[in-house]
């Protein structure tokens, strides 16, 4: 359904960076990250492979929406490095412009234009930012409303959309921009609960297509069903990680266990 995206590595590749497929896709070394007085990320590493789809988990206050806003270089870290497709997103050359483009990011809440239509909502930033002909924008954009399922809401406003829906037009949105990676921060976490596998559905198939993807959830079965690898972050640090086999089925980690325990009495 997303073909298009597909991002698995093929052997001997060169990324767009000029980089080979052994290469992480995206690299964090020694990220720490304070608020104040307030140590949010203390020391995280983290190296995340081409098409591996990487769903972070773990109590509120972690640091785990931090970490990825600092890979989106919407909040600048206070030491560390962060790497995309080896080119370094903190000393480099890339802009924050040129970084958003290569990272897509889908929050908890849409940020959707309310006075534009979909179709313009989608075709904003590829117009303005990628220099990108209307038609051209526009064809791509009916392309992936289809593809999301919503080929009949181009002429729609926000407001006559449900939350579902309009996820799935912040997903689409993303996408327009042809991104190398894609950030997820709790993504169905205020959708009622009817409309949350909606949104699931569309990025299990993102991450069917190949598409490199960080996944801040606390949907356990959607980290079992798609996750490469489960991360489990609390104290502004990664405490464990693995399959999710190992993380969620049969964890040996004492902060995992107290955590899954907590989850599944909610």
């Amino acid at each position: 359904m997303l073909e298009e995206y597909q991002t698995m590595p093929t052997e001997n590749a060169e990324k767009p960076g000029g980089t080979s497929a052994q290469t992480p896709m995206l690299e964090l070394k020694g990220v720490h990250l304070s608020y104040g007085n307030n140590l949010v990320l203390q020391g995280v590493d983290l190296s995340v492979r081409k098409g591996e789809v990487v769903v972070i988990i773990g109590p509120s206050g972690g640091g785990k929406s931090s970490l990825l806003r600092c890979v989106n270089l919407l909040q600048r870290i206070d030491s560390g490095s962060i790497s995309l497709e080896g080119e370094d997103l903190i000393r480099g050359r890339l802009d924050e412009n040129e970084v958003r483009q290569r990272v897509g990011m889908v929050f908890q809440h849409y940020y959707l234009f309310p006075h534009l239509t979909v179709l313009r909502n989608l075709t904003l930033a590829p117009r303005r930012v990628l220099g990108e002909r209307t038609d051209s924008a526009e064809q791509r954009a009916h392309e992936l409303l289809a593809r999301v399922g919503l080929g009949d809401r181009a002429g729609h406003y926000p407001d006559q959309l449900s939350g579902g829906q309009q996820q799935r037009i912040a997903i689409a949105r993303a996408l327009m921009m042809r991104p190398h990676v894609m950030l997820f921060d709790e993504a169905t976490s205020a959708l009622d609960p009817e409309l949350v596998g909606e949104v699931l559905a569309v990025m299990k198939d993102l991450a069917r297509s190949g598409m490199t993807m960080l996944v801040v959830t606390h949907e356990m079965g959607f980290a079992r069903e798609v996750g490469d690898r489960v991360v489990l972050m609390a104290g502004g640090s990664i405490v464990d990680q693995g399959s999710p086999l190992e993380v969620l089925d049969n964890p040996v980690h004492e902060r995992t266990r107290q955590f899954l325990a907590r989850m599944l009495r909610h």
